[in-house]
């Protein structure tokens, strides 16, 4: 089971980059309800708001359970005693600690170009990770 990030649909939509490397995707793609939020916040064409309402309805959708979202709290506030992040920045981790957890909760492989974060939250919960 794999679940993408919302960069990896943000660089395929703009540019194409990975529309092969999703398509032979083997797996069993899943969509975060979190990917979802992200996506939808930034939509500004018909094409992307017609892709989300495309993306919702052909994949089942993940969603945060309660223990994902506490446990994101409890990561981040680790995150920001080790390295004294601002507020900003750990709201920003905050969408990404929560589909690090759903697909860790779900079995799933997160597969993301935006490693800095993402390894970052690793750092505190491991998770299946692929970077493209």
């Amino acid at each position: 089971m794999v679940i993408f990030d919302s960069s990896i649909y943000v660089d395929d939509f703009r540019t194409g980059r990975f529309s092969e490397q999703m398509a032979e995707i083997g797996d069993l793609v899943r969509t975060s309800s979190v990917v979802l939020a992200e996506l939808w916040r930034g939509a500004t064409s018909t094409a992307e708001r017609e892709f989300l309402i495309w993306l919702a309805g052909h994949n089942p959708v993940l969603t945060p359970t309660e223990n994902n979202w506490i446990e994101s709290g409890q990561i981040l506030q680790r995150v920001q005693q080790d390295h004294g992040f601002e507020a900003k920045k750990l709201r920003d981790l905050h969408f990404d600690a929560l589909i690090a957890l759903t697909a860790r909760t779900a079995g799933a492989r997160l597969i993301t170009s935006n490693r800095a974060d993402f390894e970052l939250i690793r750092e505190y919960r491991e998770f299946k990770l692929e970077v493209w």
